[in-house]
């Protein structure tokens, strides 16, 4: 196993509920250029457990969604 495999696997996750059908979730990179570099599509219901790595610096949510952290709780709908 890696260094950066044991580095992030004990870094906190977030959780991000849909609130309504078509929720996207963008990683964007990490570096000088901050680009998109993978997105995932959430229905109604459903739920995506996430982490930063050493790819990922940001995670932009679009649509209506909670999402989860250890330092609280944000409603993309309020």
């Amino acid at each position: 196993m890696s260094d950066n495999v044991n580095l992030y696997q004990h870094q906190d996750f977030f959780v991000i509920k849909a609130k309504e059908n078509g929720v996207h979730v963008i990683g964007l990179t990490r570096g000088t250029d901050t680009r998109f570099h993978h997105t995932e599509k959430l229905d109604k219901g459903e739920v995506m457990l996430a982490q930063f790595t050493e790819h990922t610096s940001a995670i932009k949510v679009r649509g209506k969604a909670v999402i989860l952290t250890r330092h609280g709780v944000v409603d993309t709908s309020e």
